[in-house]
């Protein structure tokens, strides 16, 4: 087993393949030709923001656009190839198995890299991998052909690393690309916003949700099609990971705890801190903790909006019809859902227990449930 397969890394969505060893990507295809109509026409902006919310194929997207640009012979000269009209390349080209061993001599990624002494993912991206791309770029490339450089994501450098690729975007060297991929781009300074071309991917159709589940190797069972629709917002990279970490069956059982809102059975909720307990529940954890903002934010915008509510749980219609049936009560869940959001961040920052938690955060849920009943129309 190698060093990428028993360290977690931090550009991969839990469960799903990653992204540069995914060789087909779906709905992203106004994305592509936007670039390829840059390089066909020699315009090729040196800075490169890809933007979208996340798992809905902005790296898939980069990696795809890294293995074109590495196969591809030099321009001009009696050989010259004919102009590119896809992205496609061959997998089994040397320059495609390099890279998908990040041993592409031409490319440089730049992540959270892994704490030896932790044992865990740092939490940001450090001036100290930045210097590293910087040092990247500044050699020559051996063979007269593109330098790239990937930030995944770029919203996780702390300040002093986002300077430091502010002043790369201020003087990129010759034949040098820097692609910057960003779920959350209003986060990045201006400045470095202002200095890139942004390639906008967007959420995806059924259709091309499902058939990038599939390629992923994963069979969405019938019964959880629309669940897994309404929960993944269009992102492949959340559905998989709906799917790898029983996420569908936690947002049964979170619904089911607010069904017997208020006055929600304390051992109920102990159960579930539970199995969120130690190292080993970590990511059913993350699962629990993000699909109950889900839910809040699912009842405030119910509650705001009206309407049918479309259900990704059995019971979420009648929790809806209850709880957010008008907007008073859609206020009280969007004030929950930024107190929640503030306190499990901060609990993460501090390492609490997270069995204390998510008990704290069902108690408060079962009071806010209390109220929202009193304001029922």
């Amino acid at each position: 087993m190698s060093d990428l397969d028993e360290i977690p890394q931090a550009d991969q969505i839990e469960g799903a393949p990653h992204p540069r060893d995914t060789l087909e990507l779906f709905g992203q295809a106004n994305a592509e030709a936007a670039f390829l109509d840059a390089y066909t026409q020699d315009h090729l902006h040196h800075g490169w923001l890809v933007t979208g919310p996340r798992g809905v194929g902005k790296a898939t997207l980069v990696w795809r656009i890294v293995r074109f640009l590495m196969a591809q012979p030099p321009k001009g000269g009696m050989f010259d190839a004919p102009l590119a009209t896809t992205l496609d390349s061959d997998p089994n080209h040397p320059a495609a198995r390099q890279i998908m061993s990040l041993a592409h001599p031409g490319v440089y990624l730049c992540r959270r890299p892994w704490d030896e002494k932790a044992k865990r993912l740092k939490t940001v991206i450090t001036v100290e991998e930045v210097r590293g791309l910087k040092s990247f770029f500044n050699l020559s490339s051996t063979d007269g052909g593109w330098r790239v450089a990937i930030i995944d994501a770029a919203e996780d450098m702390n300040p002093s690393a986002a300077n430091a690729v502010l002043k790369v975007l201020e003087e990129p060297p010759a034949r040098t690309l820097l692609f910057l991929i960003s779920h959350q781009p209003a986060r990045l300074l201006p400045t470095i916003r202002s200095r890139c071309r942004e390639l906008r991917c967007k959420t995806l159709s059924p259709d091309d949700l499902a058939q990038s589940i599939a390629a992923a190797g994963f069979e969405v069972p019938a019964d959880q099609a629309q669940a897994l629709a309404e929960l993944s917002g269009g992102s492949a990279g959340q559905a998989i990971g709906l799917l790898a970490n029983g996420g569908i069956e936690i947002y049964d059982q979170i619904i089911g705890l607010l069904r017997s809102a208020p006055r929600i059975s304390r051992p109920r909720i102990l159960a579930l801190a539970d199995k969120c307990a130690g190292r080993d529940g970590a990511a059913y954890y993350d699962m629990v903790v993000q699909l109950s903002a889900l839910a809040l934010a699912r009842l405030a915008r119910q509650g705001a909006i009206g309407g049918e509510m479309a259900r990704a749980a059995p019971a979420e219609a009648e929790v809806a019809a209850r709880f957010a049936s008008n907007p008073h009560q859609a206020r009280i869940w969007a004030d929950l859902l930024q107190e929640l959001t503030g306190r499990t961040a901060h609990a993460r920052a501090v390492n609490l227990d997270p069995g204390q938690v998510i008990l704290d955060m069902f108690l408060k849920i079962d009071a806010a449930a209390g109220r929202a009943t009193l304001l029922s129309a």
